[in-house]
């Protein structure tokens, strides 16, 4: 139990102790407009704190001045699988998905609904589903020894099946495996090379999901339009 406390404030504790310095120098290059430079100088703080979504989304914003939308939307979104509470790392999500063409909250769906989805992170969630189960098992042996609790142990059941559910679902999001147009554009294939027929042109910054790899190109869904074919994978960022 005290490794899953402690995955929940993994994040923050990486906030906090990134070294000061370092992190002013990024900024000052970021402010002076020397937008590849301050990217070098986060992505070495990266290299030692890969768990800070912060980093992610102050590269997201480099990647954007720069004019590489692709990058910058594979950034967001790893900062926004981190922090999904985070106002400024959503924002900028939602403003990069948007101009490729693509929607962080599906169409259809309330964006209330959408931020009480996200309001917990996979951490968090799994951290009080498993609290909750303890309650759960306390109360339902208290209900066994003494017949006492009943009403509680069944309100601590279906907090437990909601969560889990809740988690089970989040976690499922969590592993698909994703990636983001990088490039112009993209060719979508019939199959996995040059010779076959080009089916569409996919614009940077699109999302795409990956369902299969074979040499130098991935299998994807565009997640937008449900179209489906082969992309060369430098063409791709995997998030």
């Amino acid at each position: 139990m005290k490794k899953y406390i402690l995955s929940l404030f993994l994040p923050l504790f990486c906030t906090l102790f990134l070294p000061a310095e370092s992190m002013q120098q990024a900024e000052q290059m970021y402010r002076e407009g020397r937008f590849a430079a301050a990217l070098g100088a986060y992505e070495n703080l990266l290299k030692n704190y890969p768990n800070d979504p912060h980093l992610y989304y102050n590269i997201g914003n480099c990647y954007f001045k720069m004019g590489s939308r692709g990058l910058a939307t594979a950034n967001y979104y790893r900062a926004f699988r981190l922090a999904p509470r985070d106002a400024d790392i959503r924002h900028n999500l939602a403003l990069v998905l948007e101009s490729g063409g693509e929607r962080l909250v599906p169409a259809g769906m309330p964006v209330v609904l959408h931020k009480a989805f996200f309001s917990l992170t996979v951490l968090e969630l799994k951290g009080l589903t498993f609290l909750v189960l303890f309650v759960f098992c306390f109360l339902a042996g208290v209900w066994l020894c003494r017949r006492k609790a009943g009403l509680w142990a069944c309100v601590s059941l279906a907090v437990l099946l909601l969560l889990g559910s809740w988690y089970a679902w989040r976690n499922s999001l969590l592993k698909q495996p994703l990636a983001i147009v990088a490039a112009p554009t993209a060719e979508l294939r019939s199959g996995p090379g040059k010779n076959f027929p080009a089916s569409a042109n996919v614009a940077q910054g699109h999302l795409l999901i990956l369902q299969d790899s074979k040499d130098n190109w991935d299998e994807v869904v565009v997640k937008s339009q449900g179209i489906k074919g082969w992309i060369e994978t430098h063409d791709l960022e995997k998030i």
